[in-house]
């Protein structure tokens, strides 16, 4: 299947609303001809600055602006990152993604950034972070250092954007994706359903990622967990058959991306999981919690892969042990 980047609203309208098993079915098809079918990429996610965040996403619990009862916590010690790191490699993690709730990081912040970065790579770990928006000095760094996947999602079509963030634009969004593919690190972009938005919002989303100059290697499409505190704290729950619909047309589309499974998931059902794999998801973050919102747990996980067959993309090798094999041999 050629990858495309020229895909027009119409061409993905008209994919979203095909019958519901014709498109899942399309979307394994084509899961099948660029991955292994029974292999999910398992990342771990870590806040290592939780809470006081000035921008005013109306889904997010760490903003300063909404009563989320969320208690904020300082930045944490590196030497406390690597050891959750090492915990994540050793039950079956392959990416280690770190987040901040930053509007962007300050110059003060980077040296702090720049070593637990090295760190986490020097243990065979992908890394991964989330900063909030960067310049293009920051990028080319945190690329020097090591980063291999910069997220920063998108969140909504452009046309819904406004009514759910007003502190930073669509397009402060899309330069910071600039900077990031000019550093040469891969990008992790993605968005949120049930913000409230329609069909033609979800495929605008799509649109808008699908017609980057390079699809992102990583496209999270979360299910809204609605937070006490803040504005989308009410609405309406969205119907999960349009988080797949979403994940299928993603995978359709972007055929080589991984398509994660992020926020939500712990209130979804195996099956609802296992449709969501069968609609070509292959990515998901394991543990207690992501950022501050529960996650499905690294035991359950466990539970979902051995009933389903699945197995863990394995993590690469640490610079030490190709230091060693290549001692040995």
């Amino acid at each position: 299947m050629t990858v495309r980047n020229d895909w027009t609203r119409d061409e993905i309208q008209a994919l979203y609303e095909q019958p519901f098993l014709d498109l899942v079915f399309k979307a394994q098809q084509t899961h099948r001809e660029h991955f292994d079918a029974n292999t999910i990429q398992v990342s771990t996610l870590l806040s290592i600055k939780t809470g006081k965040c000035p921008e005013d996403c109306k889904y997010c619990s760490q903003s300063a602006r909404y009563d989320s009862k969320l208690e904020a916590e300082k930045r944490i010690a590196v030497d406390k990152v690597i050891q959750e790191a090492k915990e994540a490699l050793e039950s079956g993690s392959s990416r280690f993604c770190m987040g901040a709730a930053w509007r962007n990081p300050h110059e003060r912040d980077m040296p702090y950034v720049l070593e637990m970065v090295r760190e986490v790579k020097a243990l065979g770990l992908e890394t991964c972070m989330t900063l909030g928006m960067l310049n293009q000095s920051q990028a080319e760094r945190l690329q020097v250092a090591g980063l291999d996947y910069y997220n920063h999602n998108l969140d909504t079509s452009r046309e819904y954007y406004p009514k759910v963030i007003s502190t930073r634009t669509f397009d402060d969004r899309l330069d910071t994706l600039d900077h990031v593919r000019n550093a040469g690190m891969k990008v992790c972009s993605g968005g949120i359903v049930g913000l409230g938005e329609n069909s033609h919002d979800r495929v605008g989303l799509l649109l808008e990622l699908s017609t980057l100059p390079m699809h992102p290697e990583s496209v999270p499409i979360n299910m809204l967990v609605p937070i006490e505190g803040t504005p989308l704290a009410d609405v309406e729950k969205l119907d999960v058959t349009e988080w797949i619909r979403t994940i299928a047309v993603a995978r359709i589309i972007m055929p080589k991306s991984y398509i994660r499974l992020s926020a939500g998931r712990e209130s979804m059902s195996d099956s609802d999981q296992a449709l969501a794999f069968m609609a070509g998801a292959n990515s998901l973050f394991s543990g207690e919690k992501l950022l501050t919102t529960p996650n499905a747990g690294e035991g359950r996980d466990k539970q979902l892969f051995n009933k389903l067959g699945l197995k863990a993309e394995k993590a690469k090798p640490s610079v030490a042990e190709l230091t060693i094999d290549a001692m040995a041999s």
